[in-house]
């Protein structure tokens, strides 16, 4: 049998998992104890995890995940508050699904960023859409989208997103277009799509830092009662990390 053409032709259909499969099958000395069916399941197993795994790259890479974080590493033993049963049902992916949000509070250096990156992470894992917004940045980004046409795409590829983070929720004064950019946001992905806000502000307060009342009332309607909240609490984990940094040198 002529397996160069094939292996070519394999290429040229761009199967290349089933090109590497059939090139590591060649080199097999055992290959006459498969049948041919056994033979064609492993080619067509490795195309479609070769294919599966390129399409969490295209995701992860659109994500643009502020930081790499699984939630199998997730830390529950640092005294956080961090509510473990609340964890894994969110790691379901459930809310999703019901399109519902997650808001998660505390002090700096709790790991709120890095809990949403790996609930992101997860989401695309599991076949989902996920973006970071770093709240500072996007209210830089908008106006110049505006000046140069791309807003209404932004506002379409936001609306689509499965899952949105909205990081440092608090950090940066709102003026009165970004309130209104946030709210025309929200009210795209309202009931239609999940949004994840991380802040050093209680949610209580939130509503006094959107400042304009009218504004605030339609985007925390959107944003809070259908949100589950993770309020997290306790000393940096940064600092800990360079506490335990000095030791191990000292010693």
């Amino acid at each position: 049998m002529l397996t160069h053409p094939i292996l070519d032709q394999l290429l040229e259909l761009k199967l290349t998992g089933m090109h590497r499969a059939l090139n590591e099958q060649i080199d097999m000395t055992d290959l006459d104890t498969l049948s041919f069916e056994e033979r064609l399941g492993l080619l067509v197993d490795r195309e479609m995890t070769e294919r599966a795994d390129r399409r969490l790259h295209y995701r992860l890479r659109a994500a643009k995940l502020r930081v790499s974080a699984c939630i199998e590493d997730i830390d529950y033993r640092h005294r956080r508050g961090l509510d473990k049963r609340l964890m894994q049902q969110l790691t379901t992916g459930e809310y999703l699904n019901q399109k519902l949000n997650i808001l998660i509070t505390g002090p700096a250096g709790v790991g709120k960023t890095w809990l949403a990156c790996a609930l992101a992470h997860k989401a695309c894992r599991d076949g989902r859409s996920a973006r970071y917004l770093r709240l500072s940045r996007l209210m830089q980004e908008l106006p110049i989208a505006k000046a140069d046409g791309r807003y209404p795409k932004l506002l379409r590829d936001y609306a689509k997103a499965d899952l949105i983070i909205f990081d440092d929720w608090g950090l940066t004064p709102l003026n009165d277009d970004t309130r209104r950019d946030l709210l025309d946001i929200l009210d795209d992905r309202h009931n239609r799509k999940s949004t994840l806000v991380t802040s050093q502000l209680p949610v209580e307060t939130w509503h006094d830092y959107i400042a304009e009342p009218t504004l605030a009332d339609a985007i925390l309607d959107r944003l809070v009662h259908n949100a589950y909240r993770l309020t997290l609490k306790g000393e940096s984990m940064r600092k800990t990390t360079a506490n335990l940094t000095q030791h191990n040198t000292t010693e």
